[in-house]
């Protein structure tokens, strides 16, 4: 962490000294967890866990996970008692602690025109990934060499970029991939949170890819946005922190904060 990113830092958990409790809001794979091709075996960080399981017990933290994946399975991969809030499918989906779940729609011309859409996916995946979400269609290409990379793309924003029309539908951009979707995004999310809160209470959110800088954005002027990534790349984030071992030093000086606050 450079000075400068320890200062600011420093100078975020001293506000933990008054007001209302803090908010800790968390993206998942690439800031908790290394990414994996095959998503079900991205488990956070050693330690990650344990120190997110401290700030828990500890009581004055509101913690909720923003994520691309679908909500359900967050739970899993952290392993917290009780499990964490969770807002996936980058904000659309809202799965809170005791079960229940919230989804955007769109109207049902859009609907439409996504299931013909993902009748094509399904029978071309223009030679990448194709994930089918409940409000949307996502095509990846990491691991392709740049060349196919490139095919992918350009056929994917063939396909994709004319939908965009349709009302509800937006395009969003992340590393290796693109999204045709329905809903909020993370910055809408972290939106949400703080108008729940409705009180001026510190907030950091913790992200890594270009779909975390719209909460980066979201929490300006209120709180700290801290870019979680091995290798420095522009962006809206307050700090940056290289994975994992400033990452745990975050969160442990994090809970020192809230603790010495309580």
């Amino acid at each position: 962490m450079t000075p400068e990113a320890a200062e600011k830092v420093k100078e975020f958990l001293g506000r933990f000294a008054s007001g209302a409790g803090p908010l800790l809001l968390l993206d998942y794979d690439g800031t908790l967890a290394r990414f994996r091709l095959d998503r079900f075996k991205a488990r956070p960080w050693a330690g990650v866990r344990e120190l997110l399981a401290q700030i828990q017990r500890q009581g004055r933290t509101r913690m909720a996970v923003i994520t691309g994946r679908p909500a359900a399975e967050i739970a899993p991969m952290l392993g917290l008692d009780p499990p964490l809030e969770v807002w996936g499918l980058h904000g659309a989906e809202r799965l809170y602690p005791d079960g229940r779940r919230e989804l955007g729609q769109a109207p049902a011309a859009t609907q439409a025109k996504l299931e013909e859409l993902r009748e094509v996916l399904r029978r071309d995946s223009l030679g990448g990934l194709f994930e089918d979400k409940a409000n949307g269609v996502v095509m990846h290409w990491r691991g392709a060499s740049p060349r196919k990379a490139r095919l992918i793309e350009e056929r994917t924003r063939a396909l994709f970029e004319p939908l965009t029309r349709l009302e509800g539908l937006a395009l969003l951009e992340f590393d290796a991939g693109l999204e045709l979707r329905v809903g909020r995004n993370k910055g809408g999310a972290v939106e949400a949170i703080l108008a729940e809160a409705g009180v001026v209470a510190p907030v950091a959110y913790l992200g890594d890819d270009f779909s975390d800088e719209a909460a980066f954005r979201a929490v300006k002027g209120r709180g700290l946005s801290v870019m979680v990534r091995q290798k420095w790349r522009e962006t809206a984030a307050d700090v940056w922190l290289r994975p994992p071992e400033e990452l745990k030093e975050f969160l442990g000086r994090w809970l020192e904060a809230a603790g010495l606050s309580h």
